[in-house]
């Protein structure tokens, strides 16, 4: 199809995630949508913000019509944090960022071997309670290390150590484990959906595992790594669940993938597919010509299932153009059409400075939407 989109028939969809560190989804869009229209006064433009299950999610649920909750729970560090969870009509999504995530712990400060995803488990409780029937729990973005057993803790499993006490936080003590028993889990989770929504799919274990990949990440040494992989395989083989450690998703975000797939019986879903169905993408794309997606960086892990080419992705298959906006692109054209952008405007072609261009975010996307619209819509 031509690129032209006709100033009056088209209609442009914006779906993107955010700019790390300097726009919201929501804000991508209305600035992307400014510039739009600076060139095409009354241009048709739609926005569905997306996420791919890490910072952002509940977010984007919201901005799609989901009603945001909000609970106290453990922080990673023990303390109380307040963390939200989104819900409409018996599916609810939860961001395991927002009760165990890196936000979460002061400048500077890491606990790789004792941080919880117990909160995680506390706000996955307060969505069975609002009688959530299916849950996406988005995982990224983590504080934690401890495979979810702080989160399968929080839902009634028995994990203790040979004196038989709830052995401590984090994913040091689970070297300690000495009997687990998930007989008591909360009986509702039998009854629910749950789909977890991830953008990697390492294993729990082992070099591509949560603690050689992640623990870095969380402030992990070489030495708490090994630590950590140990303890981890020591948790797998207690719960009897060394197989599921292999698979796809079970190593993300420090592991809570295990805990899930083990204790919750969820399955894992790329968090962008998971998410644009939950989102109502399909329904969103009927008559767009054009679709604007992006991301602060697009470099090479937006090729391994992040948002923009799960959104490229679903809208190549309805003919429809996307393009990209971004922070900064490291992709040669070649990698973007592969897969299935047509071209992508970075902030850093405006702004050479990354410092000036994170803070300017919102008016140089506006100034490079001008662009995008010249070369697209006119």
């Amino acid at each position: 199809m031509s690129h032209t989109a006709g100033k009056s028939t088209g209609r442009v969809l914006i779906a993107a995630d955010k700019f790390k560190g300097s726009l919201t989804a929501v804000q991508v869009a209305e600035h992307v949508t400014a510039g739009l229209r600076a060139v095409v006064p009354g241009l048709d433009v739609a926005a569905l913000p997306v996420a791919d299950g890490g910072d952002g999610t509940v977010d984007a649920a919201v901005a799609a019509g989901f009603e945001r909750r909000t609970v106290r729970v453990t922080g990673p560090l023990g303390d109380p944090v307040e963390a939200a969870y989104a819900l409409r009509e018996g599916t609810a999504v939860v961001e395991m960022a927002e009760a165990s995530g890196l936000r979460h712990l002061p400048p500077g400060v890491f606990a790789p071997l004792t941080a919880t995803t117990y909160g995680t488990g506390e706000l996955l409780r307060a969505a069975l309670d609002a009688g959530a029937r299916t849950i996406v729990l988005g995982v990224g973005g983590s504080a934690t290390n401890d495979g979810g057993a702080g989160m399968l803790a929080a839902l009634g499993a028995r994990l203790l150590d040979a004196a038989g006490q709830p052995v401590g936080p984090g994913g040091g003590p689970l070297s300690g484990l000495a009997t687990a028993d998930l007989g008591c889990l909360d009986p509702r989770l039998a009854a629910t959906d749950v789909v977890l929504a991830s953008d990697v799919d390492n294993p729990l274990l082992g070099p591509k595992g949560a603690a050689a990949v992640y623990g870095p990440q969380k402030g992990a040494t070489a030495d708490e790594v090994a630590v950590l992989d140990a303890a981890l395989a020591h948790y797998a083989e207690v719960l009897g669940a060394t197989a599921q450690a292999e698979a796809p998703g079970a190593g993300a975000a420090g592991g809570i993938g295990f805990g899930a797939l083990v204790g919750l019986g969820a399955g894992f879903r790329p968090g962008i597919e998971v998410l644009l169905d939950v989102l109502g993408f399909e329904g969103a794309l009927d008559g767009a010509t054009l679709v604007i997606t992006g991301e602060g960086s697009l470099d090479e892990q937006t090729l391994h299932g992040k948002a923009p080419v799960g959104v490229a992705a679903a809208a190549r298959a309805r003919g429809i153009d996307v393009v990209a906006v971004c922070g900064r692109l490291t992709l040669p054209p070649s990698a973007l059409g592969a897969a299935g952008i047509r071209r992508a405007y970075a902030l850093s072609d405006l702004e050479p400075d990354p410092a000036r261009s994170m803070s300017q975010a919102g008016p140089l996307l506006e100034r490079l939407s001008t662009h995008l619209a010249n070369d697209f819509l006119t």
